[in-house]
């Protein structure tokens, strides 16, 4: 009896598309060779997956049409589905905040006004928890002219240095409505071939935060070297030719790499190598 293949909905455009796809092509599942196309069947993997509007994933997902699928979790939100997020998936970072003219700059001053954005069901929800009463003017797409063309009093927006919503007169305000980033969604966490799904993308977000670091180290410093490689579980430590030394490997951060080294090397460590990983399971 076959088994039906796990049905995954992957961002067919946007910024979260590429890093998506590029990211599933590195955990061994198959890619898009045509852009056109809606379905890629993976049997090797007994995957199929299925490229929808990234806005459109939650829905597919939260009714059980698909098991599972990649989305932001600003998206998530907006839709009201936030029970659906199974695991954060480190890539597509945003900041969500509020904006406006100088005449604003409290977030109880958006009482009874209109508040223009692309997530009204985020900003809702936000401004309901806080008791603010406010109009939300729905726009698809770029919000930041909303002031100044007088559709809205105020913008809610995704902020990334603030120079685009600057250069329109609008100044951020009050608290962040959320941190959003890249997440796995599914109504079933449970259905088959999910979890090797979520180790296959951990292990890609690994491989690229973490280095594989070896080094030749005095035994007798092994204790301190420790503490600064201390490894995911402990390091790998071997015996050297000469019984008075060890070598040494841990994964360490990559963006840490460099300070690890002088630390290392201020130690007494020597042969001081640094590896990328291509593939982990951790």
């Amino acid at each position: 009896m076959s088994v039906a293949p796990l049905r995954v909905a992957v961002p067919n455009k946007g910024t979260l598309s590429e890093t998506a796809v590029s990211m599933l092509v590195e955990a061994g599942y198959a890619g898009r060779r045509d852009p056109r196309a809606l379905t890629v069947p993976d049997p090797r993997n007994g995957v199929e997956f299925f490229y929808l509007r990234p806005r459109d994933i939650a829905t597919y997902v939260g009714s059980g049409a698909l098991d599972v699928g990649i989305t932001g979790r600003d998206l998530l939100v907006d839709s009201d589905a936030e029970k659906l997020e199974i695991q954060a998936l480190g890539f597509g970072h945003s900041t969500f905040r509020f904006a406006g003219p100088s005449t604003i700059s409290s977030l109880g001053q958006l009482a009874g006004k209109r508040v223009a954005t692309s997530y009204p069901g985020l900003v809702a929800s936000f401004l309901t928890r806080d008791g603010i009463t406010a109009e939300i003017v729905t726009l698809d797409g770029a919000v930041e002219s909303a002031v100044q063309l007088g559709v809205a009093d105020a913008v809610a927006d995704v902020v990334s240095t603030g120079a685009t919503l600057k250069a329109q007169g609008l100044e951020i305000f009050g608290p962040i409505i959320l941190e959003s980033e890249a997440v796995l969604i599914s109504a079933n966490p449970d259905i088959p071939g999910i979890e090797i799904l979520r180790r296959r993308l951990r292990g890609v977000w690994v491989a690229k935060q973490y280095v594989l670091m070896d080094y030749d180290l005095p035994a007798a410093l092994l204790e301190q070297a420790s503490a600064i490689t201390p490894g995911f579980e402990s390091p790998t430590v071997s015996p050297l030719r000469d019984a008075d030394w060890v070598a040494v490997r841990a994964m360490v951060p990559r963006d840490d790499a460099n300070h690890v080294m002088d630390e290392l090397y201020e130690l007494g460590a020597r042969a001081i190598l640094v590896s990328a990983i291509h593939a982990a399971r951790i």
